[in-house]
């Protein structure tokens, strides 16, 4: 069953992703003094008394005109628009503001359960003569509480629950997670909106304006899907604020808990170094990997255009040479389809089992072709060959001696196996271990 979703609102710096955090039991919302440092919607499972909820944070609503500003407000009014329940934080240290009444009405007239917090109340023996000031919003009995300390959270979120309704359909602990990574302002947040024909992501011209992972669910064909947008990975003379570290963090841990990781380029720029050890970093980690190249659209073309950019990526991902590279647009839709049916794909590879007496066939057959490495007379065996895990493959290779065994001739026992069954896009291992005859 799905869960509810209750969405924290308010003006900048009141303590919403504090309170996120608390309420969650996680630090997935980045938290610092700084206004405006939530711009995207974030997303974490809630439970309080035994009733499960989807919690959003949002962005601080503001009403300046700058781009970014009018997107976060935006964005935190679509959460308002989703969300069964709404806890609108405002600020006990600094009183009701101007913006916290217009914010008030606006809420008002969602038609939403509403619930009022007054964040950042430490001293609770003045709790009752704030009272008073915040029933002047016209929403009901204030809800003293501070998030940092966790002081009247629990009152709150009984109040919450009061108002959630019963459960629909959630995604199954099956479901595909796909981390969307790549360089800020190569085009992840609009290839998410595209797939989800939903503006979930905040989509400017300025690099660098998705700051958190956003997690959102939906079904392709038979298939669940969890997509991950990241905030891009930048070098790390460029990483000055403590806020861009947070960012990066959670980007590499996004890959960690995906099931395939999609690597997305800027098609009007190529393959750059940072793009290498994006796609280096979801390699080690075993993570299923596609190349998406964005802004195909972009790019003036002739008959050979699409062959020889793609041997351009080959050559400089030589590591990675199993990934597909899907040419896309995020902007118009071109091949996303395309992109979604590889992703299922390389998913599926990443579970394949080969059958202990199928593979050593192949292994012998590929002993039997290229002769194995030897050493000052001695012969490199091999004596036999089990797949020992999935997601991703894993093969143990039991030989005479572990130092024969170059990693050339790894590589081509690799590649004999790809070339009976496919694995594509997924990083295939093969731990070499000795044993006695």
């Amino acid at each position: 069953m799905s869960k509810p979703i209750v969405a924290i609102v308010g003006r900048p710096n009141v303590g919403k992703s504090t309170l996120f955090n608390r309420i969650s039991r996680s630090r997935i919302a980045i938290v610092e003094g700084t206004p405006g440092v939530t711009r995207d919607r974030i997303y974490s499972d809630a439970e309080w008394l035994n009733r499960h909820f989807t919690l959003v944070d949002t962005g601080g609503i503001d009403y300046e005109t700058d781009e970014i500003t009018k997107q976060v407000r935006r964005q935190a009014m679509i959460a308002v628009e989703q969300a069964d329940v709404i806890i609108f934080v405002v600020d006990g240290r600094t009183g009701i503001t101007a913006l916290d009444e217009e914010l008030a009405e606006h809420l008002r007239r969602s038609g939403k359960p509403i619930v009022l917090c007054v964040n950042k109340v430490d001293d609770q023996e003045q709790a009752w003569e704030l009272m008073g000031e915040f029933y002047a919003l016209g929403l009901g009995d204030p809800l003293l509480v501070s998030a940092e300390h966790g002081k009247n959270v629990g009152d709150l979120l009984d109040k919450v629950i009061e108002y959630l309704p019963e459960d629909t359909p959630e995604p199954s602990p099956d479901a595909l997670h796909v981390a969307i990574v790549g360089r800020p302002n190569v085009g992840k947040s609009s290839l998410v909106n595209k797939i989800l024909g939903d503006d979930r992501c905040i989509v400017t011209d300025i690099a660098g304006t998705t700051r958190d992972a956003v997690d959102s669910w939906f079904t392709y064909g038979e298939q669940e899907m969890v997509l991950i947008d990241t905030a891009g990975l930048r070098r790390r003379s460029k990483v000055e604020e403590s806020l861009e570290y947070y960012s990066v963090m959670r980007t590499l841990r996004a890959v960690d808990r995906s099931n395939v990781t999609v690597a997305v380029l800027d098609a009007t720029e190529g393959l750059t170094e940072q793009d290498t050890k994006i796609i280096g970093y979801a390699h080690e980690s075993g993570r299923g990997l596609v190349i998406a190249v964005n802004k195909w659209d972009l790019v003036e073309k002739d008959a050979n255009t699409l062959r020889n950019y793609e041997l351009e990526i080959r050559k400089k991902l030589r590591f990675a040479d199993y990934a597909p590279i899907v040419f896309i647009s995020a902007l118009t839709g071109q091949r996303v389809r395309v992109l979604l049916d590889t992703i299922i794909q390389v998913n599926e590879a990443r579970g394949m089992r080969i059958p202990t007496g199928r593979l050593n066939e192949i292994i012998q057959d590929a002993v039997q072709v290229a002769q194995v490495p030897s050493d000052k007379g001695v012969q490199l065996k091999i004596y036999y060959a089990t797949q020992v895990q999935v997601n991703p493959p894993v093969f143990a290779i039991y030989v005479n001696r572990r130092d024969l065994m170059h990693w050339s001739y790894q590589r081509y026992l690799e590649n004999r196996l790809r070339q009976e069954y496919g694995f594509v896009g997924t990083p295939i291992v093969l731990a070499v271990k000795e044993r006695n005859p």
